[in-house]
């Protein structure tokens, strides 16, 4: 299988209009690869997939014994039809919101096009939700139905609808929910789904989905069918042709991302309207994907920049416990250079050295081989979405043979509003606008984005419904290049200036020291302060492998890092974390470096409340759950 980066000098960028304003790039514009619906839903696709190809597979099932099943269109579509049925006859009306709450798996893609198939919409619940935050959604949305995925999640919604003082009935997916509602719906006839989708309009509402947020109270996204049909169809047309040809395979792909989350789930939609064959998983954690990935044999992937970033530290840590991490790091260095010299071939630059090469295609078969066998060994192409990631991280995995490209959007945008094109992304941008869409660059640097995947707005229980705006302003910070690429430069809010007038933006900080091994999560700090720090806390399990290898600890620590700990740690730990600071510190000018880090106790996770679901920092809770740290810091 040829590696991808050699064809990205043989690929066309698709064309993307830009406004300049006195010589800089304000906006860049992308035309419709195929334009938003007249007519039809959502709730329309398995049907519609279920005529054109009967025996097509669409979904691969997991079976309880761990192995797969495929499900062909003409099933899944009978599937979605019985569920659809058993809605109806428990009353769920159109319009009606059914909220769900479960990981990601085979039943929440059954029900969410089961619900289309009814006329209502499923309203997600993240898994991982607190009582509060399910009884504000229960409550604003004004569901009629619940579903949850186990006891636990069962019991968490019992306690929301219970303080809402509702009787919103309660539906178990572990208690065989979907065989009872279909078993329910025999009655009802097939005609009646039919009519609740004929009498549906791509105006109309198809989901409400609360935004996470690393701040305040979540706010209900109104999202229409127009909205999916028209992001689905045009990253389909944008994506797959190029995903196929060059993997050679049908494309296919594992969801494993929260499809409480609008990526996970515009992924889900865009697949089933692709006839794109999918699978699942319930989580994101390198760990517990490998056996999934190895076994599902994924073409494509769609992830967050936690999963790369675990999967090049795993890929380092075995090569540490083998004795052969020079050699690995030798091959990261040689994967980041063989990849600088292809994309810049591709733009019409001289091609890899000779010399690079050959180190490049060495370094294949000793490590880049078992960096592509962590993601299944089919995997070519994969996207990454939710938040920032390290340049050189992107440029690892394609100099080892998977092209990340990295995009960007929100919620609010109905899932991506950019993407790296296929075959010539550019590093430490989130690429140009998908077609449809449009970014503008505010006079104050803030991101404004517009298309047809733009939300209506808000929702407030009682009030009228929204108007969609023509443009949207994001509270994001970026620039666009010549040929239209965004660079996300921060977030408006989380411009940190410290008390000699620096603005500094924390991302890029907290993403670089994010990628060290040791690192489980940074926050960046100094707002109003004299100098920029950091709270760290540390990969347990990487701390483990690395004293294993009983290294030896420096006699002094980089010069200009100041490190401290909350918590005993291994002084050869302290010398690396410090190592990692200098080095990061080397990328920015002096007013911006940390001058001061600090080691804090445990971790910070979801389970917390210190991480959104997509795994951003909350940063306001961080702040307020390591108040003495951050003292300690500025002592």
């Amino acid at each position: 299988m040829a590696h991808p980066l050699a064809r990205a000098a043989r690929a066309t960028r698709p064309p993307v209009e830009v406004l300049r304003t006195g010589g800089r790039v304000v906006e860049a514009r992308s035309a419709y690869l195929v334009p938003p619906p007249a007519d039809g839903v959502l709730g329309d696709l398995p049907f519609r997939n279920a005529q054109d190809a009967p025996e097509a597979v669409v979904v691969t099932r997991r079976r309880p014994d761990g192995s797969w099943r495929d499900v062909t269109a003409r099933e899944f579509a009978e599937q979605v039809a019985a569920v659809a049925r058993g809605l109806v006859a428990v009353g769920v009306g159109p319009g009606a919101r059914i909220v769900l709450m479960s990981r990601t798996g085979y039943e929440w893609t059954l029900l969410d096009f089961a619900a289309w198939a009814a006329g209502a919409c499923v309203v997600p619940v993240y898994p991982t939700s607190a009582v509060e935050q399910a009884e504000w959604i229960v409550r604003d949305s004004g569901a009629v139905l619940a579903v949850a995925e186990d006891a636990g999640t069962a019991e968490v919604l019992t306690v929301a609808i219970a303080r809402t003082g509702g009787t919103v009935p309660l539906w178990r997916l572990d208690e065989d929910a979907v065989g009872a509602l279909a078993e329910l719906g025999r009655p009802v006839p097939a005609e009646e789904l039919a009519r609740r989708r004929r009498a549906q309009g791509p105006d109309d509402e198809a989901t409400l989905i609360y935004t996470s947020g690393t701040t305040g109270r979540p706010k209900g996204c109104l999202l229409t069918h127009a909205n999916f049909l028209t992001e689905a169809a045009n990253c389909h047309a944008l994506l797959e042709p190029v995903f196929e040809e060059a993997t050679g395979r049908a494309p296919c792909t594992l969801l494993f991302l929260p499809l409480a989350h609008v990526l996970g789930r515009m992924i889900q939609v865009t697949c089933v309207y692709g006839r794109v064959r999918i699978g699942h998983s319930p989580s994101l954690k390198p760990a517990d994907l490998r056996p999934d990935l190895a076994s599902f044999g994924a073409t494509f992937l769609v992830g967050v920049p936690y999963l790369f970033e675990k999967i090049h530290q795993l890929g380092r840590a075995e090569a540490q416990a083998k004795g052969a991490v020079k050699v690995f790091d030798r091959a990261a260095a040689v994967a980041v250079r063989y990849a600088r010299a292809e994309l810049a071939a591709a733009d019409g630059g001289r091609p890899a050295p000779l010399s690079l090469r050959l180190a490049h295609g060495l370094y294949d078969a000793l490590v880049y081989r078992r960096v592509r066998a962590a993601m299944g060994g089919r995997v070519r192409y994969a996207i990454s979405g939710g938040s920032s990631i390290d340049p050189e991280l992107l440029l690892f995995f394609a100099g080892a043979g998977v092209l990340v490209h990295e995009g960007y959007g929100l919620t609010e945008s109905s899932g991506p509003s950019t993407v790296n094109p296929p075959l010539r992304p550019r590093p430490g941008t989130v690429g140009q606008p998908v077609p449809g869409s449009a970014v503008r660059i505010a006079e104050d640097g803030e991101v404004l984005l517009s298309g047809g995947q733009l939300f209506d707005g808000y929702y407030e229980l009682g009030a009228p419904r929204p108007r969609r705006p023509h443009w949207f302003a994001t509270g994001d910070l970026g620039r666009l290049d010549e040929d239209g690429y965004l660079t996300i430069t921060g977030r408006k809010k989380e411009i940190l200036v410290t008390s000699g007038g620096k603005n500094v933006s924390p991302g890029p900080l907290e993403d670089r020291l994010r990628g060290h091994p040791l690192v489980g999560q940074a926050l960046v700090v100094g707002n109003g302060r004299p100098y920029v720090g950091a709270l760290l806390t540390l990969d347990p399990e990487a701390v483990e492998r690395f004293l294993a290898l009983d290294p030896p600890t420096p006699p002094h620590a980089p010069d200009g890092v100041d490190l401290s700990s909350a918590v005993p740690v291994h002084p050869a730990v302290l010398a690396a974390l410090a190592e990692a600071v200098r080095g990061v510190n080397a990328t920015v000018s002096r007013a911006e470096s940390i001058r001061r880090a600090r080691v804090v106790a445990g971790e910070f996770t979801e389970e917390r409340g210190l991480l959104t679901p997509s795994l951003k920092v909350r940063r306001q809770a961080v702040s307020t759950a390591y108040r003495r740290d951050l003292e300690q810091l500025y002592a």
